[in-house]
């Protein structure tokens, strides 16, 4: 059977026996807060249970370590949305030990790209427009340095209100362990 046949099979029974019932909530943070992580399949249920955060309590937006790349992008813009439309009053940047994003090998990954089919054509066209892919494949060396970093944008953002405070932290993928890396409240 295929992954998506299992998940609308399952999704059926889900829906058919209520089971959707002790997650509802409102679409705004009880806890007024926004939280940026990595991806990693070791924090999905980690995360919000080492902070005692559940369903309902915060907004969380994912992507490959927790990185805020760039001030308008697709991050920060849902920060903004989550700080202005959802009743969201502080910011969190949580980074984790052992990020796959800090052993990224930019060639290495555009060799994945061209085993994959992605031809040399497309490659060299994206170089030619002005995408450094090297650069943007770059994952990081220090994770307290990229979650600082991270916080420096969102902090600094013309758009972002002064009274919000924006905290960066690392977490054991482990163990669940919050390293402090940022106090929001101290600006």
């Amino acid at each position: 059977m295929k992954l998506l046949n299992e998940i609308l099979n399952y999704n059926s029974s889900f829906i058919e026996e209520k089971a959707y019932e002790p997650y509802k909530t409102s679409n705004l943070p009880d806890k007024r807060m926004v939280v940026v992580s990595c991806m990693d399949t070791r924090l999905v249920e980690l995360l919000p249970r080492s902070m005692n955060l559940r369903n309902g309590d915060f907004k969380l937006i994912k992507n490959a370590g927790a990185v805020i790349s760039h001030p308008f992008g697709s991050v920060m813009r849902s920060i903004l949305v989550a700080v202005y439309e959802l009743n969201a009053d502080e910011v969190f940047v949580i980074g984790h030990h052992q990020c796959g994003m800090s052993s990224i090998e930019p060639e290495k990954m555009i060799g994945h790209f061209k085993e994959r089919g992605i031809s040399e054509d497309t490659i060299n066209t994206l170089k030619h427009s002005g995408l450094d892919l090297e650069k943007w494949l770059s994952g990081f060396n220090s994770v307290e340095e990229s979650v600082q970093n991270s916080v420096d944008m969102v902090r600094n953002h013309p758009l972002l209100p002064d009274d919000v405070p924006v905290h960066g932290l690392v977490i054991a993928p482990d163990t669940g362990k919050l390293d402090l890396v940022v106090d929001g409240y101290e600006r």
